[in-house]
């Protein structure tokens, strides 16, 4: 039954990886996942906060559950960034239709093909939705290694993947977890701009140009010294993962989905910042970008612009 599984998620759904793992507790992981919440580094995303007995116990989420399934997609396209010092900078992830359309109707899917193989199977499944410790499941579950920046990184794919999660109550053949391919290089630490590592494998969010961009309250100007550091970016930041070497087996994604939608590569500076509410929601309909909201975009513009 598990290979069945895995064929119809990477034939029928189109997922790039699939791993499985038990669904036992999450210890260790829970453990690092507290510490970071107490050094203050989750900043004002108070959702993250709460309901950490649900990532160190899956059973919490579904009393039944024995595997947990791991899937990625590839999101990555040969498109590139101006580099005319005039334009503006918006995450990779970004570019195409929001993954959160995507990914959930992919996976309820799954969760459907499962009851035609077990009628009384059980699911819950997430992408960024739910306190489940993603990441860490895909380590889990053998699909990559967490980075010294964070991100999972794929031997074969490297690290542009979006990740779901199902929780199943069907107990399943699984994956083991593989080592750890960082090695001592520091790249994407090195090439921070704001120093948001203190230490290898350790985010502070708070000084992440991603964070500032999109999850900082559109209302709250970004201080001066980060809009020194930005180099452009008005919405995420992709230096970390533009730098890893392990990107070099990056291939096209092929979801269409994913590929940049019209003038999101071309936008100035001046133009995010003179950008009307209207326009930001025609132009960013159904994209990851709408998160930030025309002010906190306007905003993202100015502070970047300091870097001139």
């Amino acid at each position: 039954m598990t290979n069945v599984i895995r064929n119809f998620i990477t034939s029928n759904l189109g997922f790039d990886l699939v791993g499985i793992a038990p669904a036992e507790r999450m210890e260790r992981e829970a453990d690092l996942f507290e510490e970071w919440i107490r050094r203050g580094h989750y900043g004002s995303m108070e959702w993250i906060a709460r309901n950490n007995h649900k990532r160190r116990d899956i059973h919490e989420i579904l009393p039944s559950a024995r595997s947990v399934i791991v899937v990625a997609r590839n999101y990555f396209t040969p498109h590139q960034h101006s580099s005319n010092p005039d334009h503006a900078k918006i995450s990779r992830y970004a570019w195409g239709r929001d993954y959160h359309n995507i990914l959930p109707k992919k996976l309820k899917q799954l969760h459907r093909f499962l009851q035609t193989l077990q009628p009384n199977a059980e699911s819950r499944w997430y992408v960024d939705t739910g306190p489940i410790l993603e990441k860490q499941w895909a380590v889990r579950a053998g699909l990559g290694w967490m980075g010294k920046h964070t991100n999972i990184i794929n031997r074969k794919m490297g690290s542009w993947l979006f990740l779901g999660v199902l929780v199943s109550s069907l107990e399943l053949e699984y994956d083991s977890p593989i080592g750890d391919f960082c090695g001592s290089c520091t790249r994407c630490l090195d090439a921070c701009p704001t120093n948001a590592f203190p230490q290898p494998y350790l985010l502070d969010a708070t000084r992440c140009i991603s964070y500032v961009t999109i999850e900082q309250l559109p209302k709250e100007e970004i201080p001066v010294e980060y809009g020194q550091q930005m180099e452009n970016w008005v919405f995420g930041c992709d230096i970390c993962q533009e730098v890893c070497p392990w990107n070099r087996f990056q291939s096209p994604t092929t979801e269409p989905d994913f590929h940049p939608r019209p003038g999101v590569l071309e936008l100035t500076l001046r133009q995010v910042q003179e950008m009307s509410d209207e326009e930001f929601e025609e132009r960013f309909q159904g994209s990851p970008v709408r998160r930030a909201k025309a002010e906190g975009f306007r905003r993202n513009g100015r502070a970047a612009s300091e870097d001139e």
